[in-house]
Order: C-alpha cells, then structure tokens, then sequence
C-alpha cells in the first residue's frame, strides 16, 4: 500500500504537533548521541571535563567569594554550598547557551531536509541531563563525605521535588534559548547582548551567596522575581537544609515557566516560516 506523506505550513502561531513530535523520536534520540559525542570530539581528557569544570568553578569561587569577598554560605561547607548552586546553573545556563542557537547552528541541516525544528533543542536538553547527571553525582559523593565528617547537614521531605525542579530548569532553558533564537536569526547584534546578560543573570541568582543574606526589601524583590532563584533556592533547602522555600515562589517560578514555553513556541513557529531568507 503507498503512503503519502503531506508537508504544510503551520497555520496557526501555537502548533505543536506533538504526535509528529513522537514519530520523530529516533531522530531525537541520535540528536542527543550527537550532542554528547561532539562536544568533546578529540579532546584529551573527554567527558572528564564533566567534572573538571565544576571542580575548578568551586575553587575559584571559594577563593573570590569565601575567602576574598567573605560571602556567608550559611554555615554550610563552602564546597558543598558552591557546588550545590553550579550544579543547577550549569544545566540552566547549557540549555539556554545552546538551544539560544538552534537556527544559526543547523541553517544548513534546516535548509535541505524536513523534520520538526523543535526536535533540535528538545534533544538539546535532554542531552545535557547527561552532565548534570555526573554533576549531581559528584555533588551527592560530595554531601557524602561532608556527612561523614559529621557537618551538620540535613535532608528533607522536599528532596521529592527534584525531578520537579529539573524540569523546570530545564524548562526555563528551553523557553528562553528558543525564544533568543528566534530573535537572532535576523538581529545578530543580539547574540552578544545575550551572552553578556547570561553572565550578569548568573550574579542575580542565589548561587554563590545564600538569598538570606539580601536584607535589602527592594533587592530582596529584584532577587526572587528572578524565576531561577526559587528553584535554585528550593534545591539548596532539599539537599542541605538550608535554603528559602517557599510554595508561592515555586509556583510564580512554574507559571513564568509554562507562559515562556508558550511564547517561545509562539515566536519560534513564526520566525521559522522564513528564517532561510534571513539566516
């Protein structure tokens, strides 16, 4: 029997089949083994960079913010602090960083063969559970050893919402990367504004200082209107027993989520009408 199969525009800004999205679970699946063989194709120390880049983050912020800057951790063991933090901001920040070129990267693969776009940035994300895999691992080795020592740190009930919070870190990623590639593809001068605001967000986030320590009303309000820093904060209280947590915030962070993701399905269904023409 012969099968046809009928290629049509999107009609309508949110479109999101996700039945083809399904069909196309194979190409998904070899998206995410590209993604985590090319990234450190014929380099010396391979995946261990998983490793070695938390290790080093760590230390140079124990010597600037521990040591130099005297920043409180909470009474919390300044690695296990540290790298608590990093763990959830180096996944954020890989999703974001790398679903933020989706169009610019995959102009060529995008111009010769059909197949949904969206599939390149949901493989994106799930390739990079992979690192914060083996990140999570060395932060639990971490907790571990402290634990032994007989430091004082305590898991919760909260410890549940992990997987939660993965998701939406995940999520966020994903929202914010499309909806930044989308506006790239013809406005390149965005790419460098982007860069340099990632790198400013991350100061804006609770990582390398506990959200206890901002007295400041204002600046206190500045800080949890960023959707990262309940999350962020949620898993601190989960993993260390120190933290803020707070349902309300959990909730504003999931719905700033879930209202990105559509906006950026939105803006990301319009501009691949035509983004050949201005890639």
């Amino acid at each position: 029997m012969k099968q046809e199969l009928i290629i049509t525009p999107y009609h309508k800004l949110w479109n999101v089949d996700f039945r083809e999205l399904w069909r196309y679970r194979d190409l998904i699946e070899l998206f995410v083994k590209r993604n985590i063989v090319v990234q450190y194709k014929q380099t010396v120390l391979g995946p261990l960079w998983y490793l070695i880049q938390p290790v080093l983050t760590v230390i140079m912020n124990m010597i600037v913010f521990g040591g130099i800057a005297k920043m409180s951790t909470d009474g919390i063991p300044q690695p296990l602090f540290y790298m608590a933090g990093n763990v959830c901001w180096f996944y954020f920040a890989d999703c974001l960083n790398q679903t933020s070129s989706t169009f610019t990267t995959n102009q060529q693969m995008f111009g010769k063969v059909y197949f949904p776009r969206l599939v390149v940035p949901i493989a994106t994300v799930l390739s990079n559970l992979l690192r914060f895999g083996i990140q999570l691992a060395l932060f639990v080795v971490m907790w571990i050893w402290f634990f032994a020592k007989g430091v004082d740190i305590t898991l919760n009930w909260t410890l549940v919402l992990i997987p939660l919070l993965v998701i939406m870190l995940a999520g966020l990623g994903l929202g914010f990367g499309i909806l930044i590639s989308s506006m790239t593809t013809k406005y390149r001068d965005l790419t460098i504004l982007f860069t340099f605001v990632v790198q400013l967000w991350m100061y804006g986030t609770p990582i390398v200082y506990p959200l206890s320590m901002v007295t400041d009303p204002t600046l206190r309000a500045c800080i949890l209107a960023n959707p990262l820093t309940a999350v962020i904060e949620a898993f601190k209280y989960a993993t260390l027993g120190q933290g803020y947590f707070s349902w309300g915030a959990l909730g504003y962070s999931f719905a700033f989520m879930a209202v990105l993701l559509i906006l950026g399905v939105v803006v990301f269904n319009k501009v691949q009408r035509s983004f050949m023409d201005t890639v």
